[in-house]
């Protein structure tokens, strides 16, 4: 049964059966090291046409597993961009133990993707986030040696979860200060998925959702969800922003559709321009930005996130229909008087 079902979602996608076997090592980790699927589970395979290779490795792992699944295209049950989950795929989401979302998503549709991983959040799935996933992510950051990401990960998590404060500077000139609420969880998504917390892939984080930051962060390195696409890398055109009090003050940059869009973006709703999230990214396995948030994100250093707090893991009491994340580079961080990065490098071993 499982052999038809993969049959018929590569012809549904209009593609050849075969896949760059390049993928394959990418897809491995994903499949077998970050979800530990096993045979006896049910996977739900979430996929799209302009991912179709990537999850057509995805799916290959998964049948030489020999676990049952279904595989969804997304253009061939709901017109895309999504305004809502499709009721097909979140019933068969219901039935499933673990997840995976392989998607190039289109503007405006975060409110479908927050229905999806509230599912997955109410059912404790383990959930593999691969939003705009592309080959050079599967041959870089799906590469990483993950033991090795979890191990920083968990002692950053151990320096990080008693702190007061954490400061951050940049040679561009990002000036951050970032006061921690007790009250509100540290989480840590290192890549190793458990039914605790749904993980982007590549992983390689701890966030939290912070008590007040002040500063201003030069983004020298992406911005998130459907801009990241639009704008890529942003080493040459950086994003300036200054935060108080929390909240989004000012936003430049020598591309000016850059900052109108940025600007829009976070003023969606009352809580848009608030920062929801602070974090710290832990793979050391990734060497350079390479203009994709799913993977920068994760590259060492800072980045915070304005709107959704994902309350529900960090204890947040509030709520922003969107969520996007601002990344640099090269940062020196101090977790109240001692110092664990700098110039973009841990002073702490994996």
């Amino acid at each position: 049964m499982t052999f038809v079902v993969f049959v018929l979602f590569l012809i549904s996608l209009t593609m050849a059966t075969s896949f760059d076997p390049e993928l394959s090592p990418g897809a491995r980790n994903a499949v077998r090291v970050c979800l530990n699927v096993q045979p006896s589970e049910r996977i739900t395979v979430i996929s799209d046409r302009a991912c179709a290779e990537i999850a057509a490795s995805l799916v290959a792992e998964v049948e030489a597993i020999g676990a049952p699944y279904r595989a969804f295209v997304l253009e061939d049950v709901a017109p895309r961009p999504l305004q809502e989950l499709p009721d097909e795929v979140a019933a068969d989401m219901e039935m499933s133990d673990v997840s995976i979302f392989a998607v190039q998503v289109q503007t405006n549709e975060l409110k479908s993707r927050m229905q999806m991983t509230d599912i997955v959040t109410r059912r404790r799935m383990r959930h593999a986030h691969m939003v705009n996933i592309t080959h050079q992510i599967m041959l870089e950051g799906m590469r990483a040696d993950y033991s090795r990401v979890d191990r920083l990960s968990t002692k950053v998590l151990d320096l990080v979860r008693g702190a007061r404060e954490i400061r951050a500077r940049t040679p561009a000139g990002t000036d951050l200060r970032a006061a921690i609420e007790p009250r509100h969880r540290w989480i840590k998504t290192s890549g190793l998925i458990s039914p605790d917390k749904w993980g982007n892939l590549p992983g390689g984080e701890v966030f939290t959702t912070p008590g007040e930051v002040n500063g201003t962060l030069v983004v020298d390195g992406v911005v998130g969800d459907y801009l990241c696409q639009r704008f890529g890398s942003l080493e040459h055109t950086p994003l300036t922003i200054d935060v108080r009090g929390n909240r989004l003050v000012d936003a430049h940059s020598d591309n000016p559709d850059l900052t109108e869009a940025f600007w829009r973006y976070t003023h969606t709703d009352e809580n848009s321009d608030r920062v929801g999230e602070f974090a710290i990214g832990t793979n050391v396995e990734l060497t350079r930005v390479i203009g994709h948030i799913l993977q920068d994100e994760k590259f060492p250093g800072i980045h915070i996130a304005f709107g959704n707090p994902y309350g529900v893991h960090t204890g947040a009491d509030w709520y922003s229909s969107t969520h996007i994340d601002v990344v640099g580079t090269r940062f020196d961080i101090w977790v109240d008087d001692e110092q664990i990065m700098a110039d973009g490098k841990f002073m702490i071993s994996a």
